[in-house]
C-alpha cells in the first residue's frame, strides 16, 4: 500500500504535523499524524485537499483572450456571447476533446481535482444530432480521462432564445434538445461514464427552459441540479417583465430548490433572495475571474455567507485557470466593493484563506455530488504545496493566507487524483503531449 508523507495537512479537524497517509485502490485508507517518514514513503510539503470545480465550459479555454479587443461602446456579456457562437461554429467532437484535455490538465496544475462540466455544445455544426446524442459528451470523457481529472458531467437541456419560450438564434442551434431528446441525451452520457464519474443534469437557464421542460428533466438523473441564474442585471429584468419575479426568487418560490441544486453565479440577489437561498441548502456556484471578465457585476458574499450559504467556486470561461486566483478576485471583489479587509473572514475563521478554502472545498464537494477533504474513505484527491516557495516559506497557520493571495501558481509541487499523482514538480505528467494536440487544434481553427 503506497504512502506520502507531508510536514503537515490540512484534515477534517484542521492543521496537523507530519502526517503519513495510507492509499488503498484511489482511496485514503488511513491517516496517521505525528509520526515520522518511512524509508519507502513519499515525502512533500503541506497537504491539501483537492477543490472541485463546479462551473466549466471546456471548450471555452481554446478562446481565452480572443474577446479583449472593444467592439464596440456597450460590450458586455451579451457582445461577448456572439464571439462565444462564432468559435465554437466550426468545433468537432475532436476538438472538443482537445481543447477541454487542455483545461483540465490546467485544472490539475492550479488545484482542482474535480470538475463539473456544465455541457451544453451537444449538436453536429449543422445542428442536427450526432447518430450518437452523447457524442461530444464523449469528447469530455476522453478529455477527463487523457488529464486524470475527476468528472461530473452536467448535461444541459436548452431549448428557447429567451424568456416564455421564444425562439432560439441561429448561433445557438448546437445546444438544443426537446424534452424526449433530451432523455436519450443523458442516458447516452450515462453510458460513457467510467470510474468514479458523476452524472448530473443542467437546465440551462430560466431563459432557455419553460416551467414545464424543467420539471420534465429533473428525474432524469438522481445526481446534481445545476443551473445559471441571475448573471447579468438585463436578465434579472427580462425575468421580473415576463413572471413577475427575479430568477432566484422564481426558482425558489416554484423548483423545490434544496441541497441537489447549484445555482451558479446568482450575481444579482436582492437581500430576500439572499437569506432565502442561504436557507435553502443550495450552493452558489461563484466564478469571481469569469464574471469579473465579463463584467457581470459583484457577488453579495457578506451577507450571503452571514446568513449561512454554501457556496463553491468554477472557471466557467476557462478565461484563466487558478483555484486561488478564484478565491482571490472573490475576496477582493468584496473590499474593492466596501473599501475595507478581510471582509469574508469572521471571529470563528479570522484568517480570510481558511475561511474561503473551507467553504469552497464543503460548497464544491457538495455541488458535485462527492466527499471531500483529507479523512480515510475519501478519494485520496490531493494537492501538495512546496514550503520553501518564496511566498510559503516559514509559513505556520498562515500556509492558506500565503497561498491564495501572496504565491503563484508555481507553488503547487505535486497533484494525486484518487491516488494516481497527475502533477509532479509543478507540472502536469501528460501536458507535453496534451498541449501539442491542443496547438495543434487551435492552429486550424484560427488559421
Amino acid at each position: 500500500m503506497p504512502h506520502l508523507w507531508f510536514e503537515r495537512a490540512l484534515l477534517a479537524d484542521g492543521w496537523a504535523e507530519q502526517v503519513r497517509i495510507a492509499i488503498d485502490r484511489g482511496t485514503i485508507a488511513a491517516i496517521e499524524t505525528g509520526v515520522p517518514a518511512q524509508p519507502d514513503d513519499a515525502r512533500h510539503g503541506a497537504a491539501l485537499p483537492g477543490l472541485c470545480n463546479v462551473h466549466s465550459h471546456g471548450f471555452q479555454r481554446g478562446m481565452a483572450g480572443l474577446s479583449e479587443r472593444r467592439g464596440r461602446p456597450d460590450d458586455d456579456f451579451w457582445s461577448w456571447r456572439e464571439v462565444m457562437y462564432r468559435f465554437l461554429d466550426r468545433l468537432t467532437p475532436a476538438d472538443i476533446a482537445a481543447i477541454t484535455a487542455q483545461a483540465y490538465a490546467e485544472m490539475l496544475e492550479g488545484g482542482f481535482t474535480r470538475v463539473g462540466e456544465f455541457h451544453y455544445l451537444h449538436n453536429h455544426i449543422d445542428g442536427a444530432r450526432y447518430a450518437d446524442p452523447a457524442e461530444t459528451a464523449g469528447a469530455i470523457v476522453e478529455a477527463a480521462e487523457a488529464a486524470g481529472i475527476g468528472l461530473t458531467l452536467l448535461p444541459v437541456f436548452y431549448a428557447h432564445g429567451d424568456f416564455g419560450g421564444a425562439p432560439p438564434s441561429p448561433g445557438q442551434r448546437r445546444f438544443l434538445s426537446d424534452v424526449d431528446g433530451f432523455a436519450r441525451l443523458v442516458e447516452a452520457s450515462r453510458a460513457k461514464l467510467s470510474g468514479d464519474m458523476k452524472l448530473g443534469v443542467a437546465p440551462h437557464s430560466l431563459r432557455a427552459v419553460t416551467p414545464e421542460e424543467l420539471a420534465a428533466i429533473l428525474p432524469l438523473a438522481d445526481g446534481p441540479i445545476h443551473i445559471h441564474a441571475a448573471e447579468q442585471v438585463r436578465e434579472v429584468e427580462a425575468c421580473v417583465a415576463h413572471s413577475g419575479a427575479r430568477p432566484v426568487e422564481w426558482l425558489l418560490d416554484n423548483a423545490n430548490i434544496g441541497p441537489r441544486w447549484c445555482l451558479i453565479h446568482s450575481t444579482h440577489l436582492d437581500g430576500r433572495e439572499c437569506a432565502r437561498l442561504a436557507a435553502s441548502g443550495a450552493v452558489a456556484g461563484l466564478c469571481p475571474v469569469t464574471e469579473a471578465n465579463l463584467g457581470d457585476g459583484v457577488f453579495p458574499a457578506i451577507d450571503y455567507l452571514a446568513a449561512g450559504g454554501r457556496f463553491g467556486i468554477g472557471t466557467d470561461s476557462n478565461i484563466l485557470i487558478d483555484a486561488p486566483g478564484e478565491l482571490r478576485a472573490l475576496e477582493y471583489s468584496q473590499r474593492l466593493t466596501h473599501r475595507k479587509r478581510a471582509l469574508l473572514a469572521d471571529a470563528a475563521h479570522p484568517s480570510v484563506g481558511e475561511k474561503l478554502f473551507g467553504a469552497a472545498l464543503a460548497g464544491g464537494a457538495q455541488a458535485l455530488g462527492v466527499t471531500g477533504g483529507l479523512t480515510a474513505g475519501a478519494p485520496a484527491d490531493i494537492v501538495s504545496l512546496d514550503l520553501g516557495h518564496p511566498a510559503l516559506f516559514g509559513a505556520g497557520g498562515d500556509v492558506l493566507d500565503r497561498w491564495i493571495f501572496a504565491a503563484r501558481c508555481g507553488a503547487i509541487d505535486g497533484v494525486w487524483r484518487a491516488g494516481r499523482q497527475v502533477v509532479a514538480a509543478g507540472r502536469h505528467i501528460a501536458i507535453d503531449e496534451i498541449s501539442a494536440r491542443y496547438r495543434r487544434t487551435l492552429a486550424t481553427l484560427l488559421a
